[in-house]
């Protein structure tokens, strides 16, 4: 693959409360070119919003790339990257047995992950790293539109 089917990917996701009114926002750069994703849930949690918003990165793309995708969330990379081949093994229970919670998105993310060349990069929430501000103010805007009645 050429850098012209590479993709760097900023996700984010939060909620108001947790559980509560949630958001996801991507930024979606490549070359030239950028792409803005966002929208919100009524009652959802962080963690579902922070898969969400890879998700629906992952969604949009149109062919196989070279996908880098940038969280704040410990929880997906760590997932994804660590986290899931155990799950998968053991039925999607945990070491303890019990079921893994979000199996349903961790199994999307898992299919949509395996499309695409896709390493998962950890950074540091709200500490200026522009990209994943970006998508910060993106997962906001799905639950600004989501409280005043709006939708996309």
């Amino acid at each position: 693959m050429s850098n012209e089917d590479s993709v760097d990917i900023y996700a984010d996701g939060g909620c108001r409360g947790n559980p509560g009114p949630g958001g996801w926002g991507v930024l979606m750069q490549a070359g030239e070119h950028s792409k803005e994703l966002w929208g919100g849930e009524p009652d959802t949690t962080n963690n579902r919003m922070e898969l969400t918003a890879v998700i629906r990165a992952l969604e949009a793309l149109k062919r196989p790339m070279i996908a880098r995708v940038h969280t704040d969330s410990q929880y997906v990379q760590k997932g994804i990257s660590e986290w899931i081949n155990n799950w998968k093994r053991n039925g999607w229970r945990t070491a303890d047995k019990k079921p893994v919670k979000n199996a349903d998105l961790w199994q999307i993310l898992d299919s949509l992950a395996k499309q695409h060349q896709t390493s998962w990069i950890w950074v540091k929430g709200h500490a200026g790293h522009v990209g994943n501000e970006h998508a910060d103010r993106l997962a906001n805007r799905g639950i600004d539109e989501l409280l005043a009645g709006r939708t996309k």
